[in-house]
């Protein structure tokens, strides 16, 4: 039996059947609603003109995030509220202090992105009213302008985050109620859409279903329906899943549910290192990272994934689970080659274990791109040197973007271990690299420069390690 797909659009209840599982936010406010401020650029979560804002309930107080309505699809809102552009203007009519900010300080030319950016600015207003300029240019990282320039539209921001006006609100309440106490089952159009509460339910529906696929973020899939348009017949949703959503700190690891998004996991990840904490924020955009998750990044064992290489050089391991039980392995073994990975049917990932990193270690990752911002790794290198009595005891180096799935470098780890820290060993290491990797060229770099890149972050690590309070308490450990 299919239920209806309930959620606020603004602060309207909605009530839907019978479209497809696959329409997008953006196609279905666009074309059933009307409300054509939202727009479509590019169709896959880049220029971040859908933006729209997500509420949801979060320990009885609402919670805002910026996504993007053109990869996310329309049954993910059950039970949530979608904001408009439309909607930030008053009752009386007053803009919202980001729209009239735009106005004021000229921060539109065309217009296209404008609402994208409107949405993106009043939701970092929302959430961090004491926003500083860093996390400004985080917040619109994700949205594209082609005339204005971003000068006025920072100006813009800085103004709206100084006005003392009311922000975004929603009525808990009518949106608690809409929150479902078990399994919700949508069809439409011949497709079929699960969206199960816990994880027995998700066990369940996976087995009665082992080819369906399953949905967290949408950032990789969107693309399959919005760009490829792949038939999804069978959609399996994890967000709701309590469980998968759980982030715990002990002394020995930090286990992150798989549904976890990156934006809600980015805080404790970035307490292994202010490199990591770069990698992250670096990572998609703040649509991309308010929706995608660690676990469904994983899951696609996408080869390019930024988020793989530092956690596998920080040994961290992913436990698997099926209507019959569980299974731990290490994550680099969950890799066998492109686009195939070591799941088995009816199986999903249940969380990543990341150990905590050890005394002895010196640690760094860094992600090499042609731009700053929303691009995908031409190299991304993570580096693990665990030190005892001056030399070597371990070395875990991987790479992404230069195999078909992120590798470890084996060749140059046997080449370190037992060594000194020094530069000689560095030059050596760095000379074995062919003996580990023959990457590709494409678009994104040549072949020799992707080789050269990742020889290079070795020395560069290295030298970042050399001659720092980090390496003289590191090379003292176990002395």
């Amino acid at each position: 039996m299919s239920d209806t797909i309930k959620f606020m659009l603004n602060d309207e209840l909605r009530e839907v059947s019978g479209l497809s599982p696959v329409m997008t936010v953006l196609q279905y406010l666009r074309m059933h609603e009307n409300l054509t401020g939202t727009k479509e650029g590019c169709a896959e979560g880049d220029c971040g003109a859908c933006t729209v804002m997500v509420g949801d309930v979060v320990d009885g107080v609402m919670s805002y995030r910026a996504i993007n309505a053109c990869i996310v699809f329309l049954p993910t809102l059950d039970g949530r509220q979608v904001v408009t552009v439309e909607h930030l203007e008053s009752a009386s009519g007053k803009l919202h202090p980001v729209q009239q900010a735009m106005v004021d300080c000229n921060g539109s030319q065309c217009g296209f992105c404008t609402p994208g950016f409107v949405m993106s600015l009043a939701t970092l207003r929302q959430n961090n009213p004491k926003a500083d300029r860093e996390a400004v240019q985080d917040a619109i990282a994700g949205n594209l302008c082609r005339c204005t320039g971003y000068r006025p539209i920072l100006e813009a921001a800085d103004k709206a985050l100084r006005t003392k006006k009311p922000a975004v609100s929603g009525d808990v309440k009518k949106l608690a109620a809409l929150k479902r106490k078990a399994m919700f089952s949508y069809e439409g159009q011949g497709g079929k859409f699960f969206a199960p509460v816990n994880i027995t339910e998700l066990a369940d529906i996976l087995a009665k279903y082992p080819k369906a696929t399953l949905l967290a973020g949408g950032t990789d899939i969107g693309l399959w329906v919005t760009k490829m348009h792949m038939p999804l017949p069978v959609i399996i949703y994890t967000a709701n899943v309590r469980e998968l959503q759980k982030i715990k700190k002990t002394n020995a690891a930090l286990e992150i549910g798989a549904a976890v998004t990156y934006a809600a996991a980015f805080d404790h990840l970035a307490a292994y290192d202010e490199s990591l904490h770069e990698l992250l924020r670096r990572l998609g955009s703040n649509q991309i990272r308010s929706s995608g998750t660690l676990g469904g990044n994983i899951a696609n064992g996408s080869p390019i994934g930024d988020g793989m290489p530092p956690l596998i050089a920080l040994g961290a391991k992913i436990v698997l689970r099926s209507k019959t039980g569980t299974r731990q392995i290490n994550l680099e073994d969950y890799f066998i080659a492109y686009k195939k990975q070591n799941r088995k049917a009816g199986e999903f990932v249940e969380k990543i274990i990341v150990p905590t990193l050890p005394k002895s270690t010196l640690f760094k990752t860094y992600k090499i791109s042609k731009r700053f911002d929303q691009d995908i790794s031409a190299v991304c290198g993570a580096f693990a040197i665990t030190m005892r009595n001056g030399k070597i005891e371990g070395a875990r180096i991987v790479y992404g973007g230069m195999a078909g799935t992120p590798m470890r470098a084996v060749h140059m780890e046997s080449y370190l271990n037992g060594k000194t820290w020094t530069e000689s060993t560095v030059q050596g290491a760095m000379a074995i690299l062919t003996q580990d990797f023959a990457p590709m060229s494409d678009m994104r770099a040549s072949a020799e420069y992707r080789t050269q890149v990742a020889q290079n972050l070795l020395y560069r690590f290295f030298i970042e390690t050399t001659d720092t309070e980090q390496q003289q308490r590191v090379y003292s450990y176990g002395a």
